[in-house]
């Protein structure tokens, strides 16, 4: 389901088809493990068995490729299974060049699993100016994060994938922090969108999945002969409640930016704070970026920012908030605080953090769907306790 239905329209009804048999307007759960062949080698069905495709997942798959505008999407058990299987697929013995301000699983598989691969890794802070001179023969997978965990760093995709394409470099871009309903990658030259499904897609903190979508046969070929060979696939019931948090991104997403924009110029006027990274303020260094990458220059639900008085308030503010909760999960309906340098950037080596921003007075913040006001005061309360106790 694709053109000429729009965003929201295609959140509610793609990979969702009426059951012919009773007339369901919700998808059943498909447990089967295996599916009944009419003679050998002949499927009843399309199915055959669940490793290899479920009409739970084939759903949820459909309906991702139609929003972030791809001809295909793959659904694996986790995120991190999503990059573990794109980097041994397309970039075993070769050269990936990523952006350095990147989600700490994301860096350890990159520094520690990928050597078993003899993948080798290039991070770089300035992935536009430099990736012409960082790209080798060798070179197979350009790997951004726009904007960027957790300093929220926004790359121009056009311009990185312009340059990667001549030299015949797959463009990876996650999209975890915006989900399609803001960024659509493929749209900027990217040949695979990859989004933590855990977070925004899902929406409401109760799976681990993750997907990539493209356009390429070939890249479809073979990434779908690894999601089954490897078997790092999710299970029917985490597919539909995937499919099922799908239907309102749109809406989740659309207030838990608008929310993150109103934190951001509240924690901008605090005297508490050092400063605020978010894509959607004007204040952004790449704000013009997000004007022509983001729908309507949206900043999404995510931001960052640096406390007064170091690392001491910053533990203090994420044990002060009330109505936010303190984990490292992003992108539930519900708002979430963390600490990365303690929490989940701990495993990148500290000189590699600080070089980048990540501080230990750093704290991220993943705005909810609540009321905005109630936000605002838990974070300004948390603010005042955090500062006021030395």
């Amino acid at each position: 389901m694709q053109a000429p239905y729009l965003f929201n329209t295609l959140a509610v009804h793609a990979g969702s088809p009426i059951d012919p048999s009773t007339g369901a307007v919700i998808e059943p759960i498909s447990l089967s493990t295996t599916f009944a062949q009419k003679s050998v080698g002949k499927p009843v069905g399309e199915f055959e068995y669940s490793r290899l495709s479920n009409p739970n997942r084939a759903n949820f798959e459909t309906a991702v490729a139609s929003l972030e505008q791809g001809r295909y999407a793959l659904a694996f058990a986790s995120g991190t299974a999503v990059t573990a299987t794109i980097l041994q697929g397309l970039a075993a013995g070769g050269h990936v060049i990523s952006v350095a301000d990147v989600y700490g699983g994301t860096h350890r598989y990159l520094t520690q699993v990928a050597k078993a691969l003899n993948i080798t890794v290039t991070f770089t802070s300035s992935i536009e100016s430099e990736l012409g001179q960082l790209i080798n023969n060798m070179t197979r997978v350009i790997w951004i994060e726009s904007p960027s965990n957790p300093t929220l760093q926004l790359v121009d995709i056009r311009a990185v994938a312009d340059v990667a394409h001549k030299h015949n470099v797959v463009v990876v871009v996650d999209n975890t922090f915006l989900s399609p309903y803001i960024q659509k990658p493929l749209d900027h030259g990217a040949d695979i969108s990859v989004n933590s499904v855990s977070k925004y897609l899902g929406g409401h903190s109760d799976v681990i999945m993750g997907v990539a979508a493209f356009n390429s046969d070939d890249l479809q070929q073979r990434l779908s002969f690894l999601q089954n060979a490897i078997g790092a696939v999710p299970s029917a019931f985490d597919s539909w409640l995937a499919h099922r948090g799908l239907k309102t991104l749109h809406l989740r997403v659309r207030q838990a930016s608008c929310n993150a924009a109103a934190i951001a110029d509240t924690l901008v006027a605090s005297p508490h704070v050092v400063c605020v990274n978010y894509p959607g303020l004007d204040s952004h260094a790449q704000r013009n970026v997000a004007q022509v990458q983001h729908r309507e220059g949206l900043g999404g639900g995510m931001l960052s920012f640096r406390i007064c008085g170091g690392q001491a308030a910053a533990e203090r503010f994420c044990t002060a908030v009330k109505l936010f909760t303190l984990a490292t999960s992003l992108g539930g309906v519900e708002s979430f605080v963390e600490l990365p340098s303690l929490m989940t950037h701990a495993c990148i080596p500290r000189s590699e953090r600080e070089a980048v921003g990540i501080l230990d007075d750093l704290i991220r913040v993943s705005c909810g769907v609540e009321d905005v006001d109630d936000l605002k005061a838990d974070i300004l309360q948390a603010l005042e306790v955090a500062i006021a106790e030395k």
